[in-house]
């Protein structure tokens, strides 16, 4: 089992920025891939950015590209999301993700079924 605690989220105006944080535990050796997604009220949960805990390879939506960026520190077992020129359409419950499972030519790390592992999330508000 993998335990995944996300923080950092807050109040911030319209062209911000924020860090979020999160820091995994348990059974962290088998870790593949890292994500974030978010959740806005009445919408699905949708793909933020991914990045792989061997290599560090990321990926990001197009939404977030260029304002956002995903990094790891493996010592720490941490995954971090810098946020910056935030929107309000930003505003979100932000949720961390891992993949215990190696990934495959098929695996598309934006889907919510390729991760085994989630937090509770953190709220982000973006006032505009």
């Amino acid at each position: 089992q993998v335990q995944l605690v996300e923080s950092g989220g807050g109040l911030v105006q319209a062209g911000g920025s924020l860090r979020l944080s999160c820091a995994a535990s348990g059974r962290t050796f088998s870790t593949y891939v890292m994500g974030w997604f978010r959740q806005a009220p009445g919408k699905e949960r949708e793909f933020v950015a991914a990045i792989r805990w061997s290599g560090g390879s990321t990926y990001y939506a197009d939404s977030v590209k260029g304002r956002f960026t995903i990094s790891r520190d493996n010592a720490k077992n941490t995954v971090l999301l810098q946020m910056n020129s935030l929107k309000p359409e930003d505003a979100a419950v932000y949720y961390c993700a891992s993949r215990r499972r190696p990934t495959f030519g098929h695996t598309i790390l934006s889907e919510t079924r390729e991760y085994d592992y989630w937090g509770q999330g953190t709220q982000v508000t973006v006032s505009s």
